[in-house]
């Protein structure tokens, strides 16, 4: 970057941005793995996430003041909705990195284990949140998503709008239905 203009830099901020907004927009949740640095876009890449599992070893931060700039990539708006305005504006005003067991204290990180176990634990989350109704998460991630951008009354509304959608759906007839008849449900996505 140190050789960008500053229209340049703009161009570099809304591909990063695309990125995360991509990410967010995702129906599929998204698990971040974070073992060592995470830093600048890296951190923020993980803030784009819906959970991030780090290991004792990863290292979190928005150094980007350090060098004469600010987050790119989506920290300054993400990093305060996660942690805080306190701590986000500590992390960017100051640059320095916090560890793993700080970013899990703030609500950084979901949890961190050690480093031989991230993998597995990430994968292990993921097998979890594979076994539900696809309809039913993506649904789900829409609202937690929509929380981030809308009025209380707004996301509320669209909580109850999706909650309409997600009753008309073949994987909520079934998952009542296994329920009921104590089985495992067949989910179809549909």
């Amino acid at each position: 970057m140190a050789n960008l203009s500053g229209l340049e830099m703009q161009r570099f901020s809304e591909m990063g941005r695309r990125l995360g907004d991509a990410m967010a927009s995702c129906n599929k949740p998204i698990i971040a793995a974070i073992n060592g640095f995470a830093l600048g876009g890296g951190c923020e890449l993980a803030l784009a996430c819906d959970i991030r599992i780090a290991s004792v070893r990863a290292e979190l931060g928005q150094p980007e003041v350090n060098i004469g700039i600010i987050p790119g990539f989506g920290g300054s708006q993400r990093l305060p909705r996660l942690v805080g305005p306190g701590w986000a504006a500590e992390m960017i005003y100051t640059g320095e990195r916090i560890d793993a067991a700080t970013a899990e204290r703030i609500g950084l990180v979901n949890r961190v284990v050690p480093a031989d176990r991230l993998l597995s634990e990430a994968k292990a989350l993921a097998h979890k949140i594979l076994e539900k109704s696809p309809a039913a998460i993506a649904l789900a991630k829409a609202c937690l998503r929509a929380a981030w951008d809308m009025p209380l009354s707004a996301g509320l509304d669209f909580e109850t709008a999706a909650f309409g959608i997600v009753g008309s759906t073949h994987d909520k007839g079934e998952g009542m239905r296994a329920f009921i008849e104590k089985r495992k449900p067949a989910w179809t996505g549909a």
